[in-house]
């Protein structure tokens, strides 16, 4: 048995639907109240026990190796300054057995070619995929959950969660049978499909666990929706020699790859931050009862 210790952060996506904002500054940076989403899915990692994290960048997305990388002369104005809770900060994001690798992705070619990127840094281990732009509120976190699980099950799992009929064009759809709490027995995936042609209405979310026979899979494939190597096609193929459970994770899912669902985020999360919560809780309420008297 080999612990999972290994998560793939792809983040080499245009974020589009964020322009301009995402023009010079990848999607992946956009803060939720003080943090960016990166950081949030890398703390995620972290407290599932993950050590090595693969960050798989464009050629814009410089951004993100500078945020984890040493600031030595901020850290220097903050010391001269007094501002010694942010220092200690800034120099606690990661802890200090955690790497972190970057591998650029020469092409936007898809979900399942940016995993293909990291297989140099992963080799023969099983490992997590997150999606930054999928920001799960779950205690513990969804990561630590499903590291859990496949320390028991030793096979992949993928995050899923109900999605409406109407939506199942925005997501990978299973078809799946239950087989414990939350937990089912994969039987089909299939790729953004129409309502008319979808499985079921289990959506696959950003969060999974792989093991390493998934590159197998995707060197194999061909360009499938869109013209991108699609990391469900590979999934479908690999459901074909083993084992595969979908997991209705612990946890409340902000799609933060949409501005509604950036938003909610923002706001929720902002309701319950140590610093600004009960005052921006105040304003909300003095707002909310403004628009009522108007």
């Amino acid at each position: 048995m080999k612990p999972v210790t290994k998560a793939v952060f792809p983040a080499a996506g245009m974020g589009t639907r964020f322009l301009p904002a995402t023009k010079a500054n990848p999607k992946e940076m956009l803060p939720i109240v003080d943090k960016p989403l990166i950081q949030y899915a890398a703390e995620e990692a972290v407290a599932a026990g993950i050590t090595d994290l693969i960050f798989i960048i464009g050629r814009t997305k410089r951004a993100i190796a500078d945020h984890f990388d040493k600031a030595y002369e901020l850290e220097v104005e903050l010391e001269t300054r007094g501002k010694l809770k942010a220092l200690e900060e800034l120099r606690g994001m990661l802890p200090g057995n955690v790497n972190c690798i970057y591998i650029r992705q020469a092409e936007a070619l898809g979900l399942g070619h940016a995993v293909l990127c990291a297989q140099p840094a992963v080799n023969e281990d099983p490992f997590v995929v997150i999606l930054a732009d999928d920001l799960i509120d779950g205690e513990p976190g969804v990561t630590r959950q499903m590291c859990e699980l496949y320390n028991y099950y030793q096979c992949s799992l993928i995050g899923v969660q109900p999605v409406a009929p109407e939506d199942t064009a925005s997501y990978g759809i299973v078809a799946a049978q239950p087989m414990a709490e939350r937990l089912s027995r994969i039987e089909q995936i299939v790729e953004k499909p129409k309502p008319e042609n979808a499985p079921s209405n289990l959506g696959v979310v950003g969060r999974y666990v792989l093991t390493p026979r998934i590159f197998h899979h995707l060197r194999q494939i061909e360009r499938g929706a869109g013209g991108e190597l699609q990391l469900t096609d590979a999934i479908a193929a690999l459901l074909k020699e083993q084992q595969v459970l979908a997991y209705e994770f612990d946890g409340v899912r902000y799609d933060c790859g949409s501005k509604l669902g950036y938003l909610e985020a923002t706001v929720e999360y902002a309701l319950k931050h140590s610093e600004v919560g009960p005052e921006f809780q105040d304003y909300l309420h003095r707002r909310f009862c403004d628009g009522c008297q108007r």
